[in-house]
């Protein structure tokens, strides 16, 4: 029996690997590995909180230089006095919107995120992008086809 999901997902992960694309391609390894064990039984709880966790993570990542000091307060205080820093808080309060709308159509649309993450994939591999566009991508298709 030939399983199309599988071939997929190995076809995605192969994309993964070849565009340098780590990232997705190990999340793609881990998702296979899930598929073909008794861990499938953890797809409802993955794709009802998947992306929460994921957010989680990222922040945390984002934020570990302001908790561990090397980012210091005086810093960060200075971003409010420059117009450039003043430029990238206002982009950072835009693309967070976005990523919110991109959530919300992701949920509402799931058949869209296959194309988010082809789109992603692709934007790495001929493009030298890096793969954290799949939220704000669907932000902006959001804007595109009027949904939120």
């Amino acid at each position: 029996m030939f399983d199309t999901t599988l071939f997929i997902l190995l076809a995605l992960a192969a994309l993964g690997f070849v565009s340098h694309n780590t990232t997705v391609a190990v999340s793609i390894l881990v998702l296979i590995m899930v598929r073909i064990t008794p861990l499938n039984t953890f797809f409802p709880w993955i794709e009802k909180q998947g992306l929460t966790v994921g957010i989680i993570i990222l922040t945390i990542g984002v934020m570990a230089p302001i908790a561990s000091g090397s980012l210091p307060p005086s810093t960060l205080l200075h971003s409010f006095m420059n117009w450039k820093s003043l430029i990238a808080i206002a982009v950072g309060v835009f693309v967070s919107w976005l990523g919110g709308r991109g959530v919300t159509l992701m949920s509402s649309q799931p058949s869209l995120v296959a194309g988010l993450l082809v789109g992603t994939v692709l934007g790495v591999a001929l493009f030298r992008g890096v793969p954290v566009g799949p939220l704000i991508a669907a932000g902006l298709v959001s804007l595109l086809i009027g949904r939120q």
